[in-house]
């Protein structure tokens, strides 16, 4: 086999990008990973993470690594969604849990455990040229000493919305970009304002600026507040007008935009962060192109804030244990492939409902007004705000993975159960913390033992009790999917028959299979 310098490299030390090598190493794969930038990220992209992701995280035992850094984790109460005002204080238990974090802190901590785990990143190091064939990828690379080459098995895109990897891979980027310019910044209260406990600002000779959305006929006023004594505000206008993003948003720009939609001269204190952007809409035409798998930012930009960590993290989650199946000779036929198929369906998912928010921020007709009225309307009955709530934290996916018993839990992540065990009390989230799939047992199930004997090398067998376990026996990849399940009290043969299958489809033919062919090979 042709010598290699890693056996991954990843392009882009984003949260995509850390968290794949992060996983690529749980996985025994050795990644190297090649940042434009020379320095770690100080201005915040975002400042929390909510949804699914969350869960994962706690999955790999990052925890108590988020808690020393400050952050609180739980149910949020309300969300914005297409302009509206999503209360989730009437639920028992909201369907969002969310926690407040600057990126530049979960990109340090990732980038700490990624390197504790052995993965190498290189700030600095700007790809300049591709080049893959049927066994290996090669990048051109200019860095702080110099041009060289590096080659590897497999590439990884995770370099932004304007990836240089997906150019150079020949991968469209189909969509739009919307016309609406949107201002964001986040400042600190001036001694002149005065801040209410709800948030709202009593500005002087004006009077009160409420928190929250406020729509007039030149756009829209958003104001909340992340920290007492600081404020994000942000404005969105329409334009025809060219905007250069090159430019830095200035604190007069901002308030300039404010002047133009709210008609007042709102103080604004100290500047911690100033951007401006576009929304967009596109999603990567596949995310695989030969050797060069593409995730996050580069695979898909949606055209509302808050799910792009939670979609680009999870990408990585998925495809990094199959890639190390390949690059361990033990991935059975079209495992790869499956990235693309899983990620684009979880893709297009969020970019429905990230559109239907579109549909119901923008316009001020009538038509448009009757339509946030409806939906604000269906949004007091539990049921539709649940979905929202879900569809927006991402924990309604359901992978369309083969299901023969049509088991309600096959596809989704696995639920954190309480377990009871002869070694003492424990839950899922523990068993996966080394990201190596499980057959967790929950039933006296000895013929199902029997099978998962046969992939000991690959797949770990734990046997547990729970409280109205949901099913006999949970199958669960590396990503915390659930590849099957056996139904409570499933006859032998059919659940014993799916499983073999389930097996073998994820994680290749057993030891024994395998022992069986090469015997008969002697033989003939």
């Amino acid at each position: 086999m042709r010598s290699t310098d890693a056996d991954a490299i990843i392009v882009g030390a984003g949260p995509t990008g850390l968290m794949l090598a992060a996983e690529l190493r749980l996985a025994g794969v050795r990644p190297i990973i090649l940042e434009r930038q020379p320095q770690l990220r100080t201005v915040p992209k975002a400042n929390g993470l909510g949804g699914q992701i969350l869960r994962l995280l706690d999955y790999r035992g990052l925890t108590e690594r988020l808690g020393e850094i400050g952050v609180d984790a739980g149910p949020t109460a309300a969300i914005p969604f297409g302009g509206l005002h999503v209360d989730f204080s009437p639920l028992a238990d909201s369907p969002l849990q969310a926690m407040h974090l600057p990126q530049p802190k979960l990109e340090q901590l990732l980038d700490d455990w990624a390197t504790e785990l052995g993965a190498e990143v290189r700030r600095g190091h700007e790809v300049t040229a591709l080049e893959q064939d049927d066994a290996t990828v090669t990048l051109d690379v200019r860095g702080p000493d110099g041009d060289y080459r590096l080659t590897a098995r497999y590439a990884l895109a995770c370099d932004g919305a304007r990836s240089r990897m997906r150019d150079l891979a020949g991968v469209g980027f189909p969509g739009a970009t919307y016309p609406e310019v949107n201002r964001l910044g986040q400042v600190s209260v001036p001694d002149s304002v005065t801040q209410r406990e709800n948030g709202d600002l009593d500005v002087p000779g004006f009077g009160t600026v409420a928190a929250g959305f406020t729509r007039t006929e030149h756009g829209v006023f958003a104001m909340g507040s992340l920290a007492p004594g600081t404020m994000m505000i942000q404005t969105t206008e329409d334009t025809i007008d060219d905007t250069d993003d090159n430019e830095p948003l200035t604190l007069a720009e901002l308030q300039d935009s404010i002047r133009r939609i709210l008609g007042v001269d709102l103080p604004l204190g100290d500047p911690i962060r100033l951007s401006r952007y576009q929304f967009q809409a596109r999603q990567a035409e596949r995310y695989r192109a030969g050797r060069v798998f593409i995730a996050g930012d580069a695979a898909h930009a949606f055209p509302m804030t808050g799910v792009g960590l939670n979609a680009g993290m999870l990408d990585a989650i998925n495809l990094a244990w199959k890639l190390a199946a390949d690059l361990h000779g033990r991935a059975p036929e079209g495992l790869l492939d499956t990235y693309h198929e899983e990620r684009y369906f979880a893709g297009t998912r969020i970019m429905m409902q990230t559109q239907a928010q579109v549909a119901l921020r923008r316009g001020d007709d009538p038509a448009a007004l009757a339509l946030r009225e409806l939906f604000q309307e269906l949004l007091t009955d539990e049921p539709a705000l649940r979905r929202v709530g879900a569809l927006i934290a991402g924990t309604e996916l359901r992978y369309p993975l083969p299901n023969p018993n049509q088991h309600p839990l096959t596809g989704t992540v696995a639920p954190d159960l309480p377990l009871r065990t002869d070694e003492g009390d424990t839950r899922v989230a523990e068993l996966l913390h080394t990201a190596r799939p499980v057959l967790l047992v929950l039933a006296d199930r000895p013929d199902l033992r029997a099978i998962a004997e046969e992939w000991s090398g690959r797949v770990d067998l734990r046997v547990a009790t729970t409280d109205d376990r949901p099913a006999d026996a949970l199958l669960i990849r590396p990503d915390a999917h659930i590849a099957w399940a056996a139904t409570v009290d499933e006859p032998a043969d059919p659940a014993e028959s799916a499983l073999r299958d389930a097996l073998t489809t994820w994680f290749g033919a057993s030891e024994t299979a395998k022992t069986e062919v090469r015997v008969g090979a002697v033989s003939d």
